[in-house]
């Protein structure tokens, strides 16, 4: 496939020829105008590219004389799997304990769709959420947990509908404080009907 600089019908032109490998014609009705909603589809999903997390972050700090764990939970995300294209999905659970500073909460799940609008593996996904929030907030630990479902594994290969996986990213305070983690394990653990 080419490169994110491509002209917009350079894109299609590859995916008429994908179309074309497949057995199928482009120009019957129903795929005429398939290679531009793949085209503009694949730019949405992977709109990551072109957006700075750490830029997104810095832009919302405050200083704050808070010291216990801030917990977003639950935050829903979709990416696309670097090995078949095809889509995981799940929720991103992140903490951290600030050191005198704090970002405004709704850069959290920001910042989780940047990464996760990239082609990703759920490993890298998870390190680089923890990452980029170590870096920017400079906490005294972050905590980041993945559940997800991968649909190369209940499509193709294996093809167990029920598996999922889950994948963690503990720095600082969380790696190093049993206390620490395990409030947290337990704070994503407990499920509670919505209070809204």
């Amino acid at each position: 496939m080419g490169s994110k600089t491509d002209p917009p019908d350079a894109m299609q032109g590859y995916i008429e020829g994908i179309l074309k490998e497949l057995g199928e014609n482009p120009g019957r009705d129903g795929l005429q105008k398939t290679p531009d909603r793949v085209s503009k589809a694949l730019r949405f999903f992977t709109q990551g590219y072109e957006q700075d997390p750490a830029g997104i972050l810095t832009g919302a700090l405050f200083e704050v004389d808070y010291d216990e764990m801030v917990l977003v939970r639950d935050i829903d995300f979709y990416s696309l799997c670097e090995h078949h294209m095809v889509p995981f999905f799940g929720r991103v659970h992140v903490a951290y304990i600030p050191n005198g500073k704090v970002v405004g909460l709704s850069k959290i799940p920001r910042t989780v769709e940047i990464f996760a609008r990239r082609l990703q593996v759920q490993e890298r996904l998870t390190m680089e959420i923890a990452q980029t929030l170590d870096a920017v907030l400079k906490p005294k630990g972050v905590g980041v947990v993945i559940e997800a479902k991968h649909l190369c594994m209940m499509m193709r290969g294996v093809q167990q509908q029920n598996s999922f996986a889950i994948t963690s990213s503990l720095l600082g305070a969380f790696e190093r404080d049993s206390k620490t983690r395990s409030e947290f394990m337990e704070l994503i653990r407990h499920r509670k009907e919505s209070f809204a």
